[in-house]
């Protein structure tokens, strides 16, 4: 029911690419197992929400032990990879990268770079970075690896840029996080870059998790933002109000789902978010008004009917009294 619900938003929204796109994890000796679960239970995630995401576990050889003692079988071999596939390095025990044990094969590299040049987006999770540094895709690069490993990271390749307070870093097509838990930040900001933040917020929920972003990043996502508290019930409000994002939506109704009163809800939800439940609905109405402008074909009328406000009138004053200019001016700004 829940991913039925997640699904429908979605659909709404209009935001679904039907595309299949592989996410290939390199998988090398001694992974750490967070690193590759948390990317790979997002694109999961994901993929259950009605993108064709397709994950592929590959290596150089068919079974590879973990950091932890659990062994993987049945790996697929390093095959080639075109430019609509993601290629994600988790990381290894940091032991492995210092004394490059079993790590600095020709092949991986070699194969790391022919998928840089095929295009493909490349990620890494933690000491990940290390492969691509070997690779020599880091040169020239912001980039970012685990707190333990930067010195290291960056003695070993003085020509990456390595930053040492970012969670994780986008510089061109590739992508470096600085590690464990960071892994799943860093797959939630693909996601939004690949599909926007309504999709990636309805990954994040179910994944109970909320994006996180270094200083460099833009602001967050409206459906990302007001989510670190921890009031169960202002979540479950906020998670009504995304999912009913273009529907009417009163107080009573909403009271009636969180089991408070008007008054208390009102209340709770200023406290947690600072805004009102009627300012957080326009506040993802509007954010989703902004993926409607793109469409040319869309008339702003049209805008207006598919996001649920009361009409063009209504839609064109809060997004004035938001942005400083009408809808009109917005979409021919960024035409």
């Amino acid at each position: 029911m829940v991913l039925e619900a997640f699904r429908s938003t979605i659909q709404r929204a209009g935001v679904l690419d039907t595309r299949e796109r592989r996410v290939l994890f390199l998988v090398l000796p001694q992974v750490n197992l967070l690193d590759l679960a948390g990317p790979a239970q997002a694109f999961h995630v994901a993929e259950r929400l009605g993108i064709p995401y397709k994950l592929v576990f590959c290596a150089n050889r068919p079974e590879i032990s973990s950091a932890q003692g659990l062994v993987f079988a049945r790996l697929q071999p390093l095959e080639p990879v075109s430019a609509d596939d993601l290629v994600i390095v988790p990381g290894l025990q940091f032991g492995e990268v210092k004394t490059g044990n079993r790590f600095w094969e020709p092949a991986i590299s070699q194969w790391l770079r022919q998928a840089y040049d095929a295009g493909a987006l490349i990620a890494s999770v933690c000491t990940g970075a290390f492969a691509l540094g070997e690779a020599g895709l880091l040169n020239e690069r912001r980039c970012t690896t685990h707190w333990i490993a930067v010195a290291d990271l960056q003695t070993r390749y003085p020509r990456a840029r390595v930053l040492d307070t970012a969670l994780f870093v986008h510089d061109g097509k590739i992508t470096t996080s600085a590690g464990i838990a960071s892994g799943i930040d860093m797959a939630l900001s693909l996601l939004e870059q690949q599909h926007g933040p309504l999709f990636t917020a309805q990954v994040a929920r179910y994944l109970v998790v909320y994006m996180r972003r270094n200083g460099s990043q833009p602001q967050d996502s409206i459906y990302l933002q007001y989510r670190t508290h921890l009031n169960p019930a202002v979540h479950q409000a906020q998670d009504h109000l995304i999912q009913h994002v273009a529907e009417p939506v009163s107080l009573k109704s909403l009271a009636e789902v969180t089991h408070l009163s008007i008054r208390s809800l009102t209340r709770s939800f200023k406290e947690a978010t600072g805004l009102t439940p009627v300012q957080y609905h326009q506040s993802l109405q509007l954010e989703l008004a902004a993926t409607f402008l793109h469409d040319p074909g869309l008339s702003i009328e049209e805008v207006a009917r598919k996001c649920g406000f009361e009409d063009a009138r209504h839609f064109r004053r809060l997004w004035h009294r938001a942005f400083g200019a009408s809808p009109s001016m917005s979409r021919s700004l960024h035409a």
